[in-house]
């Protein structure tokens, strides 16, 4: 397979789960389960029920938190304390990536529709942070998810990058669409989880 020219590009944009972890890490087992429990408590419903609502919502709001926003009147900060509040002992530093990472030229920068406390500690046990000279999260995005188009542009412009130079590697193929129609160059991030389609599980 022809690798692609990357010489052109200027500034990175990383997804986190999923993609700077392998999903084969099952990392969102532990945040969909939360997700559940929190909403059960939250609309005082039973497990079933709580699992209709996180995935109805995923699917007519684009994620989980914009429908429970949207619909409930649900604050956002408590559902993300709680549904990131997980064991991320399970992930493991890969040098390889490390290595891979080092040799980027130009700025990088963390995409994702997780919240920033998360994002920190899951680089921190990958032994990544380093790397990466901003996160940008749900909040930062002012609770758009991706794929809507307004994250891009928003992260576009904070970090004065122009698309064209610009790489995003991705898990989830809907979310690298937005990036490509903008002229980004884009990396899909393949795995073999169930989660690599809905990038957008938690929020």
């Amino acid at each position: 397979m022809r690798r692609a020219d990357l010489s052109h590009v200027e500034a990175w944009f990383f997804d986190l789960d999923n993609t700077l972890y392998p999903a084969h890490s099952d990392l969102f087992s532990q945040i969909d389960q939360r997700m559940a429990e929190f909403i059960a408590r939250f609309l005082e419903v039973d497990h079933v029920t709580a699992r209709r609502y996180q995935k109805g919502y995923w699917e007519s709001h684009g994620t989980t938190l914009s429908g429970m926003m949207a619909e409930h009147g649900m604050a956002a900060e408590p559902f993300l304390d709680y549904v990131h509040d997980i064991d991320v002992s399970v992930l493991s530093a890969d040098p390889h990536l490390d290595a891979a990472l080092e040799r980027l030229p130009g700025q990088k920068i963390v995409f994702t529709n997780g919240s920033l406390k998360h994002a920190q500690r899951v680089l921190e046990q990958l032994r990544l942070a380093h790397h990466f000279e901003d996160i940008f999260d749900i909040a930062a995005a002012e609770f758009v998810p991706k794929p809507q188009p307004d994250p891009y542009r928003k992260l576009l412009a904070q970090t004065r990058a122009r698309a064209q130079t610009v790489a995003m590697f991705e898990d989830s193929a809907k979310n690298l669409l937005p990036a490509h129609a903008l002229g980004m160059t884009t990396v899909w991030v393949r795995g073999k989880s169930e989660w690599s389609g809905p990038d957008a599980h938690h929020t």
